[in-house]
């Protein structure tokens, strides 16, 4: 009796804890899909007396902007995690192989970077020195290495066996080739590790957009949301009177706030599934000795 009591009141416990972290995003998410009069409500949100998708036309108009902006959040978590991954896998091969000259300096630096930047000013004028204010390349480049990503990678290849390498060498392929079909997939848990890593940093960007760019067209999804979240009232206001004139919907200020909530966070939970044991296994066998 004691155990099951014990296995009750556990599960009851768990099932309590799930629904305390999973209603806010339910509540998100129903806002986003209510009418002006059921955003406006107060009290639990479980579901909508009656379903709109007013919040996300809107947000998907040319007055909400966040078509443009989940385009560019897109093609920059794409490249920019591609590019990560890339330089990484590329700076860490020849770090983890011992007889590399000068391999603990080169690490050493790394390990600066880590713990030191050049702040603030003088990053904005180097970038602007390289011309890369407001293109969208300034999203890629100034984070394409990251010291900390190339020595958890180096510390994972130098767990792989040598002989890997050793048998291509013999049967005639180069270091390049060594590097695509062979160590690239004996490193896949580490890759997709910091492959997680990269596009969560690229997805969840916005202050290298507000201090680089002004075009409206390189606007991101974090950016938009926390303009429509923060500073923008009377525009965003401004821009549901012009919607409601020409499509004679109003849709809530809630729900919209919400529903580019619900766009930003969504690939996100839905990508990360399937990276979770790649994750858990790279860390492991990637981490600091």
């Amino acid at each position: 009796m004691g155990d099951r009591a014990f296995d009750v009141a556990n599960g009851a416990f768990m099932v309590v804890i799930t629904v305390t972290f999973l209603y806010p995003l339910w509540s998100t998410f129903i806002i986003s899909l209510s009418t002006l009069g059921d955003a406006s409500a107060l009290g639990f949100h479980v579901w909508p007396k009656e379903w709109s998708f007013g919040s996300y036309r809107f947000s998907f108009s040319q007055y909400g902007n966040a078509g443009v902006a989940y385009a560019n959040s897109v093609l920059r978590t794409v490249a920019g995690t591609v590019l990560i991954v890339v330089v990484t896998l590329a700076g860490a091969y020849p770090l983890a192989k011992k007889r590399l000259p000068g391999r603990s300096l080169m690490t050493t630096y790394l390990l600066i970077t880590i713990f030191f930047n050049g702040g603030l000013i003088p990053t904005y004028l180097l970038v602007r020195s390289l011309g890369l204010i407001d293109t969208r390349w300034v999203y890629l480049l100034p984070i394409m290495a990251n010291g900390f990503y190339i020595i958890l990678t180096r510390n994972f290849l130098m767990t792989v066996d040598d002989a890997y390498e050793e048998a291509a060498l013999i049967d005639g392929a180069n270091y390049l080739q060594i590097l695509v079909r062979v160590i690239a997939p004996l490193a896949m848990p580490i890759l997709a590790t910091v492959g997680l890593w990269a596009a969560v940093q690229h997805w969840n960007a916005w202050f290298d957009a507000l201090i680089y760019t002004s075009d409206p067209s390189k606007i991101v999804l974090q950016l938009l949301l926390r303009r429509v979240l923060r500073e923008e009232a009377f525009q965003l206001e401004f821009a549901m009177q012009t919607f409601e004139d020409l499509s004679g919907i109003r849709p809530p200020t809630a729900g919209i706030k919400a529903a580019i909530t619900i766009i930003t966070i969504g690939p996100i939970i839905v990508v990360y599934p399937f990276f979770q044991r790649f994750f858990v296994k790279g860390i492991y066998l990637g981490s600091l000795k």
